[in-house]
């Protein structure tokens, strides 16, 4: 009897966490979503990217289209702002009739060359491009004109396209079914080359770097102390080696699925106009909140202070059968979520690749990174060979599960302080208030049980655990704009209008775009761009060092990402002082002998 009440009681606590990480999830959606309605352009002007110091055209300004019939031909003419370029791969003309479309094939002059971050060596036109066209016969037809084009600044518009109605016989030509919503940043994407046959080799190159960024996952702070504890369930379980692999199958189908999950929200969002790109999720402040709870109440589990579950941690008894099986498969989940402040090496090529394609071959992609995140854990199941290498079971595995507590809370830690520079000071103190509540509701939860009338402290415990949820509602966690200040003067604020102004002078220039909550970006700039010597080099090279922090949802920054094939942090940008010379792309793992090796080459 009492097993079986244990049991229970484990599924019961297993229940409870599972529904705080889906709630986790549930605030991120919520959050990103409301996010939306308060893009630029929505309340402001359609040009300007939410009241920065740069403002860039409309589409319609900054590449002026206009057509005319001359004659048995048709002129049409792009006037092309100054800062502007369109690509000339990316123009094309169609007429079409009542029974059939015609694509037309036309010599187009020759352009400026261009180093492009999607495209590779392409053309591009600056000023003003004419283009005669020939009229397809003496019946009325619509002309269909294509072009994409982006600016010097790092904003790329969509591709667009005009129809005009051209009867000869009237000689008239008219404008139709003109776009009615402006591009702004929010609008905006790098241009995003059809995936065909031809690009199945790049796709599996780019799916390959994904599983290896996946597999540097692992070593992340942020999953090392899941993975370490769905290792000890594996090494505590006896059984055969058939329920084991099932376990690892489990363990990759929670993971992929939630990657896949992600990125479907993300590809979602994005469609639908939102300036996000990966890691969006933690750029509102209520998720970051939730995420601190998940691993308070994760590290008062591994202390021994409450009891959860061990299904969902992963290791004891209640890894065998089926319901050991749903733990596993939740466990992959939680790893998914937990891995969301990191970014590995490849990871960044790959997923900004990912977001330029159709959405079959992004998941794809995505679904490529989680199953290389899955794979030691699954490798491990599936070989008896590693199996057997496991340390055997024994007291010294809870004293080990134990002292991983001690990392979770000081990710826990490490969450407040990137909600504080989200939201303030007493945003972050609401919600330590709030892990507090939460602890005590989770702890009276747990003493009820030595109760004879566990009930009444039992409801105690789940009010005080509402009070700490309705602490993720609190005005006190709206985003505040992060004031940034370098008292050394080693690096000013991004913007735009400055790189532009840097550039136009011949400045060479180093872009950081960051994140608080990005442990790599941390790391590279402890390690590296801090470093005196880099520092020294900036100074007596004069090269202008820009920090950009997305920590907070920005568009400008997006766009930036964007437009050299990122789809989040780090991002490390190089401009040589040549006037127009683009961009160099660093490593995201960065040394300081990395970042010296490119100045001084370039």
């Amino acid at each position: 009897m009492r097993l079986a009440a244990d049991s229970g009681r484990r599924r019961t606590d297993a229940r409870m966490l599972r529904l705080l990480l889906i709630a986790a999830l549930l605030w991120g959606a919520n959050i990103a979503t409301a996010n939306q309605d308060a893009l630029p352009g929505a309340s402001r002007d359609a040009g300007m990217l939410g009241g920065s110091a740069h403002a860039f055209l409309r589409v319609d300004e900054a590449y002026a289209l206009r057509a005319e019939l001359r004659d048995a031909q048709v002129l049409v003419q792009w006037d092309i702002a100054p800062g502007y370029y369109l690509y000339k791969e990316r123009i094309g003309f169609k007429w079409k009739g009542k029974d059939a479309a015609e694509a037309i094939v036309v010599t187009l002059p020759a352009g400026e060359a261009h180093e492009d971050a999607y495209l590779g060596a392409t053309e591009v036109y600056r000023g003003t491009l004419a283009v005669t066209l020939p009229l397809p016969g003496s019946e009325p037809a619509l002309l269909e004109v294509k072009s994409q084009g982006c600016a010097d600044a790092g904003l790329c518009y969509p591709p667009r396209t005009r129809v005009f109605a051209v009867d000869p016989v009237t000689g008239s030509l008219d404008e139709t079914e003109p776009e009615q919503i402006p591009v702004t940043a929010a609008q905006s994407a790098a241009p995003a080359p059809a995936t065909g046959p031809a690009d199945l080799a790049k796709l599996l190159w780019m799916a390959l770097l994904a599983a290896l960024g996946g597999m540097i996952l692992n070593l992340m702070p942020c999953v090392f102390p899941v993975l370490s504890l769905k290792v000890l369930g594996i090494a505590a379980k006896g059984g055969n080696g058939h329920g084991k692999a099932l376990h690892g199958l489990a363990y990759a189908a929670g993971v992929v699925l939630s990657f896949v999950a992600v990125a479907g929200l993300l590809l979602a969002l994005r469609g639908a106009g939102a300036a996000i790109g990966w890691g969006f999720h933690l750029q509102s402040p209520a998720f970051v909140a939730a995420l601190a709870y998940l691993f308070v109440v994760m590290g008062l589990a591994l202390s021994g202070m409450i009891n959860l579950g061990s299904g969902v941690m992963g290791s004891g008894e209640a890894l065998a059968r089926q319901g050991g099986y749903r733990g596993t498969f939740f466990t992959g989940v939680l790893a998914t979520v937990v891995a969301s402040p990191c970014s590995a090496p490849f990871m960044g090529t790959a997923l900004g690749f990912a977001m330029t394609q159709p959405p079959v071959y992004a998941l794809a992609i995505f679904a490529a990174l989680g199953l290389g995140m899955a794979a030691p854990f699954v490798l491990l199941t599936l070989s008896p060979a590693l199996l057997r290498r496991l340390p055997h079971p024994g007291p010294w595995m809870d004293g080990f599960k134990q002292f991983l507590a001690f990392p979770l809370y000081a990710a826990a830690v490490w969450l407040l302080w990137v909600l504080g520079n989200q939201t303030g000071v007493n945003g972050m103190a609401a919600v330590t208030g709030g892990c507090v509540l939460l602890a005590l509701g989770l702890w009276c939860w747990e003493h009820a049980k030595l109760h004879r009338r566990p009930l009444p402290l039992r409801l105690l415990g789940a009010l005080i655990c509402v009070l700490a949820l309705l602490v993720l509602r609190s005005p006190l966690l709206d985003e505040r704009p992060a004031v940034r200040t370098d008292s050394t003067g080693a690096w000013e604020d991004y913007s735009p209008a400055r790189l532009e102004e840097l550039r136009a002078a011949g400045t060479p220039v180093f872009v950081n775009v960051t994140a608080d909550w990005c442990i790599t970006c941390l790391a590279n700039e402890r390690i590296a761009l801090a470093s005196e010597e880099v520092l020294a080099a900036f100074r007596d090279r004069g090269i202008v060092y820009l920090k950009g922090d997305w920590t907070n949802s920005d568009p400008e920054l997006t766009a930036l990402l964007q437009a050299h094939g990122r789809s989040g942090v780090p991002l490390y940008l190089f401009y040589p002082a040549a006037a127009g010379a683009q961009a160099t792309l660093l490593p995201q793992l960065l040394t300081p002998s990395i970042v010296l090796e490119f100045i001084n080459t370039r």
